[in-house]
C-alpha cells in the first residue's frame, strides 16, 4: 500500500507543501481502475485560504467530473482528514481512504467508516516525520487550523 502511486504522489504533494512553507498534508485521488485523477496538498498559508487542505485541493485538481467518476475511487492522504476533508470524501461517495498517519491528529476516520468507507492507516514514519518537523518549526501555523 505504501507503494501504491497514489500514495507516493499524496507524499510528494506534502513534501511540496513542506518546501513551500505551508502545512505538509498533500493527498491523490485515484480512481477504481487505478488511475490518477487528481493530486494537491493543503494550500492554506500560501493561498491565505481557510478551506484548501490537501484532499480539497486534490478535489479542486480533479476538475468537473460526473458523480459516477468518484464512486469506488480511493482518498491517499497523508494525514487523518478533518472533518471537512471528511465530508468531501463522503459527499464524492469515495470508497476507501488510505491514511498516511494519524498519530498527530485524528479525524473523522470513525464517521466515514460509519458512512461505510474503508479506511486503513499506513502509520508511515515519513508521514509523522514531516508533521513533527512542521509543527516543531511553525507551531503557530499548526495551531491555527485543526492542530487547537
Amino acid at each position: 500500500m505504501e507503494s501504491d502511486p497514489g500514495f507516493l504522489a499524496a507524499v510528494e504533494e506534502a513534501k511540496a507543501g513542506f518546501e513551500e512553507g505551508g502545512v505538509p498534508i498533500g493527498a491523490c485521488l485515484v480512481s477504481k481502475d487505478g488511475t490518477i485523477l487528481g493530486r494537491g496538498h493543503n494550500m492554506r498559508v500560501q493561498k491565505g485560504s481557510a478551506t484548501l487542505h490537501a484532499e480539497i485541493s486534490a478535489l479542486e485538481n480533479t476538475g468537473r467530473l460526473p458523480a459516477t467518476a468518484y464512486r469506488g475511487a480511493t482518498m491517499y492522504t497523508t494525514l487523518s482528514p478533518c472533518d471537512m476533508c471528511t465530508g468531501a470524501c463522503v459527499m464524492y461517495k469515495v470508497a476507501r481512504v488510505v491514511i498516511g498517519e494519524n498519530k498527530t491528529f485524528i479525524g473523522g476516520e470513525r464517521y466515514l467508516k460509519e458512512r461505510g468507507i474503508d479506511v486503513i492507516v499506513l502509520e508511515n514514519v515519513d508521514c509523522q516525520g514531516l508533521m513533527k518537523q512542521f509543527i516543531e518549526q511553525k507551531p503557530q501555523v499548526w495551531n491555527e487550523d485543526i492542530g487547537e
